[in-house]
Order: structure tokens, then sequence, then C-alpha cells
């Protein structure tokens, strides 16, 4: 039988996963067992699956205002000029950057992104289409790749995003980047120090900070604040990092620290000795920092891909099957007051019809057994096909309130319309007196979710003993460890 393409999609990940860390080969098993789980529920359809909602490869994305001085870090960091950079907004486009042998530089368009499972933006084109209809955008108007021969770059990806500034693409652009925050392993977060004050700039402030100080990973974003060579004319490193922090904390932010770093390359000269050694050591120790955390991104991930394991496990037990039972409860109901109402109804009807027309049911003669089995065969007919109108229609009903609430993310909603509508199919319509618990779900399913909490604990423990040796044994030979960027495959496979 040949593989579909979901199954040659997670058999390649599992093959480099295998060379990679087998550790994470085997939470790709894990993964697998949700979506067989998800499949009984209905949740997700056979083309999907949850090892495909995430990405198995280190991301770092580099977002900020227009000017903020992106491009020139990431120059810095690749060691050459590979994005372009000025004073304005230079980028319009998201840049996927990978890791490529060839010495030249290609770039290619957005559909290499959106057709590419191997990459963040998979089938991103269906949703940039919802936000873009009135346009008429294509994905390659917001997307592009870039391959580079940079040895920083071998074994991650580096997302370049545009400035949040095009009031005309602002809708677009916050979506993409919100999909690329989720994907991310490291967020770095980038402000100018030339412009303290944002001003008009606020909105978009509340979209990249306040935003992501509620976030369960939190602790992935990283705040720069970029051009701190301005400073040294006037000596007020201090003032600029206040006045930051003060627009900062309007938007939510009150705790952390900002990383304050320019590029040398393009950086201002600084005439005063000490003023020149006192902000370039604080650049220096900075950027040492931030760069030490982008290496560490490939560790950041076994843990991330495993905390997602273990909160997807969780969110189908605790809400997509609590919620999927009010759902059917909800039809359940609404099919037994609608058919009392009809019921009362029709009786209602039926007697006055016969008080009006003098006519008993004498005249059906059903002391005849073979009119009795007819009058039974259709009134059995009739009440089956009201009853199934009627299932139907308040499945309908309930699938269009559910379509329209916005409290949940759009894959979650057709997750649970799908699952849904196999709870509702005319089978189980027929027997929904029956019904008390979603289809496929039940103790044994409860279970197979608690084996796969268990094996979380058991992925940690493994992952944790790669770095870590609390008794301080002596061991035959250094503890295994993920393979770094030094040592990751050339290309993204």
């Amino acid at each position: 039988m040949p593989q579909t393409q979901l199954e040659a999609r997670i058999n390649t990940l599992k093959q480099h996963l295998k060379e990679e860390n087998d550790i994470l080969y085997e939470v790709v098993e894990s993964f697998r067992e949700l979506d067989k789980i998800a499949y009984k529920l209905g949740f997700l359809s056979q083309e999907q699956s949850y090892a495909t909602r995430l990405s198995w490869w280190p991301m770092i994305s580099v977002l900020g205002l227009y000017s903020a001085g992106k491009s020139t870090f990431i120059n810095h960091y690749l060691g050459q000029e590979l994005q372009r950079t000025g004073t304005q907004a230079v980028d319009d486009k998201f840049t996927v950057i990978c890791y490529s042998g060839d010495e030249a530089v290609k770039i290619l368009p957005g559909i290499a992104l959106d057709a590419d499972p191997r990459f963040p933006f998979y089938q991103i084109s269906r949703d940039i289409a919802e936000i873009t209809t009135k346009t008429g955008q294509r994905t390659d108007a917001y997307l592009q790749l870039k391959t580079c021969s940079s040895e920083q770059l071998r074994g991650k990806i580096l997302i370049d995003s545009p400035g949040f500034d095009a009031d005309n693409q602002r809708n677009s652009t916050l979506h993409i980047a919100q999909h690329i925050i989720d994907l991310s392993d490291l967020v770095m977060v980038f402000f100018d120090a030339r412009h303290p004050e944002p001003g008009a700039m606020r909105d978009t402030l509340t979209h990249l900070v306040s935003e992501t100080i509620e976030r369960p990973d939190s602790n992935k974003f990283m705040y720069i604040l970029n051009q701190m060579d301005i400073t040294a004319r006037d000596d007020n490193p201090e003032e600029v990092v206040a006045s930051w922090q003060r627009s900062l904390a309007q938007a939510g932010l009150t705790a952390g620290r900002f990383y304050r770093v320019y590029s040398p390359e393009v950086c201002l000269p600084i005439e005063d000795p000490k003023t020149r050694e006192r902000i370039d050591k604080k650049c220096q120790a900075d950027l040492e920092e931030i760069q030490n955390r982008m290496k560490q991104v490939g560790v950041e991930r076994a843990y991330r891909v495993i905390g997602i394991l273990e909160n997807t496990a969780k969110d189908i037990e605790h809400h997509i099957v609590p919620r999927l039972r009010n759902l059917v409860q909800s039809w359940k109901s609404q099919v037994f007051w609608t058919e009392m109402v009809l019921g009362v109804f029709i009786v209602v009807l039926a007697a006055s019809w016969f008080g009006m027309t003098s006519i008993s049911l004498k005249v059906f003669d059903l002391q005849n057994p073979v009119n009795l089995w007819i009058f039974g065969g259709v009134l059995i007919t009739v009440s089956a096909f009201l009853h199934l109108k009627i299932c139907k229609w308040a499945a309908n009903s309930i699938l269009k309130k559910l379509q329209c609430e916005k409290e949940i993310n759009e894959d979650t909603r057709e997750g649970l319309m799908r699952a849904f509508r196999k709870n509702t199919t005319s089978p189980r319509a027929l027997f929904i007196g029956l019904i008390n618990e979603p289809v496929g779900w039940g103790n044994r399913m409860h279970k197979r979710i608690g084996n796969i909490l268990g094996n979380v604990n058991s992925y940690v423990q493994k992952l944790n003993d790669q770095f870590t040796n609390p008794s301080g044994k002596a061991t035959d030979k250094p503890a295994s460890s993920p393979k770094t960027e030094e040592d990751a495959p050339a290309t993204v496979a």
C-alpha cells in the first residue's frame, strides 16, 4: 500500500530525528498516539497530525519596530551582508533564512515555504487568503526564503520580520508574526534606542509586548534595545533605557531586562575613550549573552517539543473532550425540547381535527393485524423522519454558533466542528437517548492519555540525564547530547 503524503512526511522527520536526537524520535511516536486518539474523536482528519503542527528544527525569530536595526544585527551575526539595511523600512516581507552549502545567496519566492512541509510556513497561504480577500495579495507578497552559507545558521532557522509600521498590511503582518511566535524557540524583540518615545507606535507595542507577557512560554522572549551607540553623544544610556522601560511598563511589561547592543560595523564614532570603553563593554557582554542563548535553541527546542506533547495530551483530556461532551449534551437537549414542543403541537392538532370532523381511529380498522402493522410502520417512519430532521437542524444550529465563537483558535474550532459532526450522524441520531460520551472516548482512551503523560516524564528525565549529573558520580563516558548547529545536518531535511 503506497504511503500517504502525511506518512512520508512523518517518516522523513523520524529519520532525521533518529540521527540527531533519539529522544525526540520517541516523542514523534507519542504524537502519533495522540493522532490516533484524535482520529477516533474526529478532532483530526486522516490528513492531519499533531506532529506537523510544530517546528522540529530550532527556530529563532527577529521581530521589532521599523528601523530598529534587526537586519543589521542579523548581518553582524551571520558575518555577511545578507539583509538590506537602512534608516527607513527596507524589508516588507518575512524572510526565512536557512543554511546552504552554496556560497551564492539564493532568494526563493513564498511558494517555496508554503508548499514545503519541512518549513514553518507550510500552507500558510490559506490563512493569508482569509485576511487579504479584499487586496488579493498572494503569499509571495509576504514571504520569501533566503539561503546562506554562514556556519552560524547550520542546524537552525532564522526568521527576519518586516517592521510593524505598514498600516495597509498590518493585520496580515501581525497574523503571520503570531504564527512565527507560536513556533519559535527564541523570539528577539528589537527596539530603537534613537526613538525612546514611540508615541504612534504604542498599538504595535501592544502586539509585541502586552500579548506576550501572559504566554506560558514568555521566557523565550528577549527584549533588545539596539543602536545604543547613539547614547554616546550625551553619555546617557541609563536615561534612554529608563525611557523605554516606562513605555513598556505602559504596555504591561514591568519586569525583566533590556539587552543593550549596537553593531560595531555601523556604529557612530565615540571620541571619548572612557565612554567608548564603558558602552562597548556593556554591548559586548550583552551580545555574548544573546549569542549564547541563540546557541542553546537546540536544547530549548527539545524541551519545548516535549512540553507541547504534554500540553496537547492535557488539552485533549481537559478541554477538547469536555467541550465536545457539552456540545453533544446541548444537541440532545435541543432535540428533546424541540420534539416535546412538536409532539404537544401534533397531539393538540390531531385532537382538534378529530373533534371537528367527528372521525375516530375506528375508521382505520386497527383491529385488523395488517392495518395495525401498516399504521405502525407509517407512524414509525414519519416519526423517524421528523426525528432525523430535527437532529440535523439542531446540529446545524450549534455548528453555526460554534463557527462564530472568537475565543478559540481556528484549528480548535475546525477540530470541534469536525468531531461534533461525527457525533451527530444519522445512526447516532436514531439512538440519541443512549449517547453519554463523545464517540471514540472512554476509559481505554483515558488510559492511553495517561500513558502518554507518563512517557512525558520519562522523556524529560532522559533529556536531563544528557546535561546533568546531580549525584556527581563518575560515568564511563560523557553524557550524550543533542547535536548542536556545528554537527547538525547541513540543510533542513
